[in-house]
């Protein structure tokens, strides 16, 4: 058997296992702090964000160091590693005696989360220049699966014991591990492997390449500032759901694999006729209004039996940001392609560090104030931002600079 019959399905594999894990305890979570920290649910819903930050700031430290270690020693061990000490981890917060416990928990799970890297880095090893975007894109469509399989599952199991999610991420980690331990293949060769270098593996060095993408900058603006705002979901979703309709686990776990499945199915059947039909600057924007009117009727939602409507007509949101990518494509010329994919990694890591802060710091303030919507709302102001600088800085650029695309048949 070839090296990328053996090990693309097993790179898939973790990233998938890897994405539910993560998913899967988000319903439980607002329980769980509830359980631990004996505090209010607008003080559960404070800590919890912590928690998002303390995960994406590990996260965001740990990827070029464990990138750069896969490059001096090989994918597989770091693949291996990256699993078995996510399995360990998840264990370990089964049994968290205490709400420290659960931070030191979800600290690890972010450096254990940089399997992207190198997971990335084996597609790229075995997979020729010209098939590397279709594997890449089934990359994208395992981790958007494991956001729909992973609050389903971790809503289900929730209705067993609180701690049973975690038991599960755990169970089926190690189960990834002992298949890689044995079957992953190792791709990349010792004669292509360097050293070490710190200098590399410095994660405050993936903002220098902002400066090299500066024509794209007020649209990067924009989309840090649309990052912001859905980054209410991830971070909110849970608590608003148990503060303004006391939903359980498995109603929180349904409700957010309805939202993967249509995040899913727009992007595979949709999008990228939507963005040939539209162009790449309308779809963004019908995107960010149709995603800030979701958050608005969040925030004002009168009834539970309207979420998912809510849910099902906000599909034109996940527009967003393959049209963005796009658009921004278009406007940096190919010497500075390279500086514009580290620029929105960037943007990415200031989003997933600021937006939890934001956000649960919104919805228990809101909470305490008799407004559950808060975080929604600040999420529909953060839209409306978004779409002023588009059209007041994005669009006479790109009038003057990028001549539309010719329309498309759907």
């Amino acid at each position: 058997m070839a090296t990328s019959d053996r090990a693309v399905p097993i790179v898939l594999a973790a990233v998938l296992i890897d994405t539910i894990g993560f998913g899967i305890v988000i319903p439980v979570l607002p329980q769980l702090i509830l359980r631990l920290s004996h505090a209010s649910l607008a003080e559960a819903t404070r800590i919890g964000g912590y928690m998002l930050i303390a995960f994406a700031a590990a996260q965001f430290l740990a990827g070029p160091v464990i990138g750069n270690l896969g490059d001096r020693y090989g994918r597989r061990p770091v693949i291996l590693a990256c699993m078995l000490a996510f399995g360990v981890d998840y264990a370990l917060m089964a049994f968290a005696p205490s709400i420290g416990w659960l931070f030191l928990g979800r600290v690890i799970a972010g450096v254990t989360g940089a399997i992207y890297g190198p997971a990335n880095a084996v597609l790229a090893d075995v997979t020729p220049p010209e098939q590397r975007g279709a594997r890449f894109g089934v990359m994208g469509a395992m981790f958007g699966l494991g956001f729909i399989l992973g609050p389903a599952l971790g809503g289900l199991l929730a209705g067993i014991d609180p701690r049973a999610p975690f038991l599960a991420a755990a169970g089926i980690a190690l189960a990834n591990a002992l298949w890689i331990a044995l079957l992953l293949p190792e791709t990349l060769a010792p004669e292509n492997r360097r050293a070490f270098d710190w200098r590399r593996a410095n994660a405050l060095g993936a903002f220098a390449p902002l400066a090299k993408a500066g024509g794209a900058a007020p649209l990067i603006l924009a989309v840090l500032v649309w990052q912001l705002a859905h980054m209410a979901y991830p971070a909110s979703w849970a608590f608003w759901a148990k503060i303004r309709f006391n939903w359980s686990e498995d109603q929180i776990g349904w409700s957010l694999a309805a939202s993967g499945a249509v995040m899913i199915v727009t992007q595979a059947l949709v999008t990228k006729r939507a963005i040939a039909w539209l162009g790449e600057a309308r779809a963004m924007l019908i995107g960010i209004t149709v995603g800030t009117l979701s958050f608005a009727a969040y925030a004002l939602i009168p009834s539970p039996g309207l979420v998912y409507a809510v849910i099902a007509l906000g599909f034109a949101q996940w527009f967003v940001f393959p049209a963005s990518n796009a658009l921004l494509s278009r406007l940096v010329d190919a010497r500075n392609q390279g500086a514009l994919q580290g620029g929105m990694a960037s943007v990415g890591s200031v989003a997933q560090v600021l937006g939890p802060l934001l956000m649960t710091q919104a919805l228990a303030a809101g909470d305490e104030a008799g407004f559950p919507g808060a975080a929604f709302a600040l999420a529909a102001g953060l839209g409306v931002i978004a779409m002023l600088i588009i059209a007041r800085f994005v669009l006479p650029r790109l009038s003057r600079a990028v001549a539309p695309p010719d329309r498309a048949p759907i």
